[in-house]
């Protein structure tokens, strides 16, 4: 792709349009960037940019700034159909998103990770993996590296593992994984995609370019995923934690206890399920599709399994935080949905003190009535979601109103006793009280760990 001279319009200032931003304007390319922020909540951008010569139109979206371009470039947080892009598709102006804009300038091969739930997890332990069998590896994507910061260190011999949502794989043209792994699908983003059809096409993009001489892995176990056989053109490669795999399929599974890897002819032992360090069946998923991209990309039994054996739980994710008077605190800020926080319960066996909420997502959280009932003391809901989710689960426990994450917190910590877990897993989005699940993660983290304090001081003085 040639930039040079064109006038190229980069539509939402969040890492990945500063990134293509940033990346654009060396190579020649006359760059205006356009955010519905104010110049003020913009401040510590603006500079950067227009030290770079870059135009910054802050405070909304002109009409002629976006048909006077020959690219757009748009952020995954900009909806697709916004109506000055539909307006520029109709005037034949080419609108693409920054994972496709990197696309065009990343050597090596792709691995693409994408599903409801566990991309973060399995992106990371592919990244880890692979690089464990001294392979050349490049980690980045939603997992909060923009691809287009990959492009200067990528080579033709490098692996570039990447973390892709729906929202990016909207605005894919020529994106071509060699292997593309599609974790599981269950309803997420339904306010942005309206529907499970829609968001199922989406997640299904990742195929689009992709030729028999690919790779395609699927979760046997998970409908959603399985069901996108039929929509890839790639040899399937399958993972599943519940079903034997036999004759000529290729995949990860489990077989007393053990992890094992099928080529289509033989069977080898990777590791035994009891050495997976992370909590829940869904990070066993997890395992094992990350077992099947390690071995697809190359990667032997033992570093694969010496891998895996050193892996720690990334952050935000069933991250354990503190023990404070026999109480555990975990930290799944990143289950930003109804299928995510149902995993985290599932991954205790009771006695939960769960903290629900944030912005909603068109979700239906009377799907986790009966692992309330069996597992949950509490619900402690914040939020601009409280009321939706206490009207929907309060019928299966008792359900706390708390509107912030630090009242929610400090309730939990008064009520909770002795073999209890607070569990922050809030089946939502974070936008309406943090910048992201980043932010509220280190938020309830600090909470925490201001409630151990004195006990930790307790405890030195002994």
């Amino acid at each position: 792709m040639d930039v040079k001279g064109k006038r190229v319009l980069v539509v939402g200032l969040g890492k990945s349009g500063v990134a293509s931003a940033q990346f654009l304007a060396p190579r020649g390319a006359r760059v205006t960037v356009s955010d519905t922020r104010t110049q003020n909540e913009l401040k510590t951008q603006i500079p950067a940019l227009l030290d770079r010569g870059i135009a910054v139109e802050t405070g909304g979206h002109g009409e002629r700034t976006f048909r006077d371009q020959d690219l757009i470039v748009v952020s995954p947080g900009v909806p697709s159909n916004l109506p000055q892009l539909t307006r520029a598709r109709a005037q034949g102006i080419r609108v693409i998103g920054e994972i496709e804009l990197a696309a065009h300038f990343l050597k090596g091969k792709i691995v693409a990770i994408t599903g409801s739930n566990g991309k973060t997890t399995t992106t990371t332990l592919c990244g880890e993996l692979i690089a464990s069998a001294s392979q050349r590896t490049l980690v980045g994507g939603n997992i909060g590296t923009p691809v287009i910061l990959l492009v200067d260190d990528s080579t033709e011999d490098t692996i570039n593992v990447i973390e892709i949502s729906s929202f990016q794989l909207e605005t894919i043209e020529a994106f071509h994984p060699y292997i593309a792994v599609v974790l599981n699908i269950t309803p997420d983003h339904l306010d942005r995609h309206g529907n499970m059809e829609a968001y199922t096409a989406a997640k299904a993009r990742i195929f689009e370019n992709q030729a028999d001489t690919d790779y395609s892995v699927l979760n046997l176990d998970d409908p959603g995923s399985a069901s996108l056989k039929s929509r890839t053109r790639a040899r399937i490669c399958w993972f599943t934690r519940k079903q034997q795999l036999s004759g000529d399929q290729l995949g990860a599974f489990v077989r007393d206890g053990e992890i094992c890897w099928r080529d289509g002819k033989r069977e080898q032992a990777v590791m035994p399920t009891a050495e997976i360090p992370l909590k829940g069946a869904h990070n066993l998923e997890n395992v094992l599709a990350a077992v099947a991209v390690g071995r697809l990309c190359g990667c032997d039994a033992v570093s694969i399994r010496n891998a895996v054996r050193k892996f720690k739980a990334v952050e935000h994710r069933l991250q354990h935080i503190a023990t404070i008077d026999g109480v555990e605190y975990y930290n799944d800020s990143k289950a930003t949905n109804v299928d995510a926080t149902i995993k985290a319960i599932e991954s205790f066996r009771g006695n939960i003190h769960l903290i629900l909420g944030g912005k909603d997502k068109d979700s239906d959280y009377t799907l986790m009535h009966s692992l309330l009932r069996e597992r949950v003391k509490r619900v402690y809901t914040i939020g601009s979601a409280a009321e939706k989710i206490s009207s929907q689960v309060r019928s299966a426990v008792e359900v706390l109103p708390c509107k912030t994450l630090d009242n929610a917190v400090e309730r939990a910590h008064a009520l909770a006793r002795a073999g209890d877990v607070v569990l922050l897993a809030p089946a939502c989005s974070s936008f309406d009280q943090f910048e992201n699940y980043e932010h509220r993660g280190r938020t309830f983290r600090a909470l925490v760990e201001r409630l151990a304090a004195p006990t930790v001081a307790a405890q030195e003085r002994r």
